[in-house]
């Protein structure tokens, strides 16, 4: 075999012996999309959402499902009684498909309708598995699909609107607890309230939570019950689509959690048991149950499972103008035991028995499908295993994602605040883990996501200054804990997003240190809304810290995206010495130097560097930002000739104690 031909076999030697595993994903990749579209196009294929579900066709109205374990299917609805009836009744078409047509005059914009499906030995309700629609009842708290004609369609005005070059700036939201009122808020309201504060703050990606419906709040979105939904708990699909548009405008493109990895166990409002068996969406028995999540697990060898994920995929990009996906539980997905426990501590880990070829295969199917149709739409697999090829190109032997989320680095900050004091922070360690990925790959770097912000864990301020937060945020009550947490704060956000290959990311009010945790509502907290919100106020209250920590995140990102930083590969360390904890880095023309010393500041510490001019660009420890201003930022600096020593010039500094400073390399 000529292991040549795919260029993840020549970038990293060590997956020779592994050769074949890379030509039978290709081959079974290949075969599979063949077998699904017969040699045609896979975007024709992907069309599933304009045949099934409830469609207006000329003077009727058209509804298909595929139930094939079915025997008897009727339409139900306020418009009936949600009565059975031979005239609601559907009728089956072969391929286990059933389909019903009704004149216009039957059904009305707003009507609410489900399905009750019959098998042998039982029968029962069911939201239609490709409803557009679903909404609540306040009071019953019923789940049911609803009739969406509405007789203004939304006008796109940035429908041809493509994501930009610029390295994703990623800002991860959740609609419902994105404003300060205690309760779920709504597309319009991130529209008019949120959407310029993330302009503002510069990022030039909006990654959002929760958008598919799912009957519990509480589970951030993760249980999707109804795949092809907007949840009507924010608003209609035109307030999302106007969100989605009026962010283009601004030039931020828009992602959504994609979860494709389970769904929810729900067998009314979701596909639990949809035609009477667990087996028509997902894998019968153990295999098709997450035990930790108690969720059911989708069958990725199964044809109709494929065109039900790949038509939901081209569904948001080409109904809501998507610009691509964060890919949820990758690692649960291409793993048999989910991942759960593993270590992958080597490639027979990667390649053992338990990788389910059938998912491999998947995403290089729908990865392939969603650049066909965006070709600059972003990819990313959230995915902690690190398996060989996720991020390398389809055509180069990978499974086609753009980016993966760098799981271990959120894991590694929350580590070291815990276990280590700081003067035991190790500045080489450090550098080796923010920089340590594949060559093939680009990852997103992000110092915590949302995950580090539920409630029973804590987010990077919380841990930093804990109860201190509650009485000691104001400018004029000094706090050493505060002050320490501000500026490590800072410190590490900087150098995770300095050394960030490809991508960067932060979760909503995390870039000025929002002092909650997430706590959604439940039976446990009294079903309370009082830490499902982001508190906005305190960041653009003038007493308080906050808005140092908001100003200094705004201006991170300025440099970052004015440099193109995270564009440019290579990260070359300059300096690192332990026992002064002192790291310094340059990144395209860009010089950082950090001094993580909880006590010790140094005066004239030498760097060794070519003959150059340094301008500073940012520094931590600015009053602007809440430091102590030690730093005379006026100063140009300079690169000065040693007569003794190793090094044949010197960029000579005063160091701060927990500071970090950029410059901008000029020549002279």
């Amino acid at each position: 075999m000529d292991t040549n031909n795919l260029k993840i076999l020549e970038i990293d030697q060590w997956l020779k012996p592994y050769s074949s595993v890379f030509y039978q994903w290709k081959s079974m990749a290949e075969n599979k999309e063949f077998n699904l579209t017969n040699g045609q196009d896979l975007c024709d294929f992907a069309s599933g959402y304009l045949y099934y579900g409830l469609h207006k066709e000329r003077k009727k109205w058209v509804l298909r499902e595929w139930l094939p374990n079915a025997e008897k299917v009727f339409l139900i609805g306020s418009f009936n009684n949600w009565t059975e009836t031979d005239a609601f009744s559907l009728n089956p078409t072969g391929n286990g498909n059933w389909q019903i047509e009704l004149p216009v005059g039957d059904l009305f914009h707003g009507d609410l309708y489900a399905l009750s499906v019959h098998w042998h030995g039982g029968s029962g309700k069911r939201i239609p598995a490709w409803a557009r629609r679903v909404v609540q009842d306040e009071h019953t708290k019923i789940f049911n699909a609803q009739v969406w004609d509405p007789p203004s369609p939304y006008k796109w005005k940035n429908r041809k609107y493509a994501p930009s070059s610029e390295a994703p700036l990623i800002y991860e939201a959740h609609i419902g607890m994105s404003g300060e009122e205690e309760r779920v808020h709504t597309y319009s309201e991130f529209r008019t309230d949120i959407l310029p504060k993330v302009k503002k703050a510069g990022y030039n990606v909006i990654q959002f939570m929760a958008i598919p419906e799912h009957p519990y709040y509480g589970s951030f979105g993760y249980h999707v019950s109804s795949f092809f939904a907007p949840s009507s708990r924010f608003g209609t699909p035109e307030e999302l689509k106007q969100l989605i548009d009026e962010a283009h405008g601004m030039g931020i493109a828009v992602i959504m959690d994609l979860i494709h990895s389970h769904a929810v166990k729900n067998e009314v409002e979701g596909l639990g048991r949809y035609d009477g068996t667990q087996h028509q969406f997902f894998h019968d028995g153990e295999r098709g149950f997450h035990p930790a999540w108690d969720s059911y697990c989708f069958n990725y060898s199964k044809n109709e499972v494929l065109h039900f994920l790949l038509s939901n995929i081209k569904y948001w990009i080409e109904e809501f103008n998507f610009d691509g996906y964060r890919f949820d539980g990758v690692t649960s997905m291409l793993y048999f035991d989910h991942g759960l426990g593993k270590a992958f501590a080597g490639y027979n880990d990667y390649f053992s028995p338990n990788l389910d070829y059938d998912a491999v295969v998947y995403f290089k199917l729908a990865n392939k499908l969603i650049h066909q149709l965006k070709p600059d739409a972003l990819s990313i697999a959230e995915d902690m295993s690190g398996l060989p090829g996720l991020g390398a190109k389809i055509d180069d032997g990978g499974l086609g994602f753009d980016y993966r989320m760098s799981m271990g680095v959120p894991d590694y900050w929350i580590k070291l605040i815990k276990e280590k004091k700081d003067e035991d922070w190790d500045v080489g360690d450090m550098f080796y883990q923010l920089t340590a990925h594949r060559n093939e790959e680009k990852v997103v770097n992000y110092a915590e996501s949302h995950d580090q912000a539920l409630v029973g864990d804590k987010t990077i301020i919380f841990r930093l200054i804990d109860k201190d937060m509650y009485f000691s945020m104001r400018k004029d009550q000094p706090n050493m804990i505060v002050e320490r947490g501000m500026a490590l704060h800072k410190m590490i956000r900087l150098i995770t997003a300095a050394t960030a290959a490809g991508a960067y990311l932060n979760f909503m009010g995390n870039e000025f240190g929002h002092p909650e945790w997430i706590d959604f509502p439940r039976e446990g907290n009294n079903w309370s809304y009082a830490h499902a919100r982001r508190i906005w106020s305190i960041a653009e209250n003038s007493d308080l810290r906050y808005h140092w920590l908001s100003d200094f995140d705004a201006q991170m990102i300025r440099i970052i995206k004015e440099n193109e930083l995270l564009n440019i590969p290579e990260v070359w360390k300059i300096w690192e010495n332990k026992a002064d904890q002192v790291l310094s880095f340059t990144r395209g023309n860009l010089l950082f130097v950090f001094n993580f010393s909880p006590s010790n500041s140094y005066v004239d510490y030498g760097l060794p560097f070519e003959p150059f001019r340094f301008k500073l660009l940012l520094n931590t420890d600015s009053a602007y930002y809440g430091g102590y201003g030690r730093f005379d930022e006026r100063i140009v600096y300079y690169t000065m000739p040693e007569d003794k020593g190793p090094y044949a010039n010197l960029l000579k500094l005063y160091l701060p104690s927990r500071t970090a400073l950029v410059f901008e390399i000029e020549a002279i």
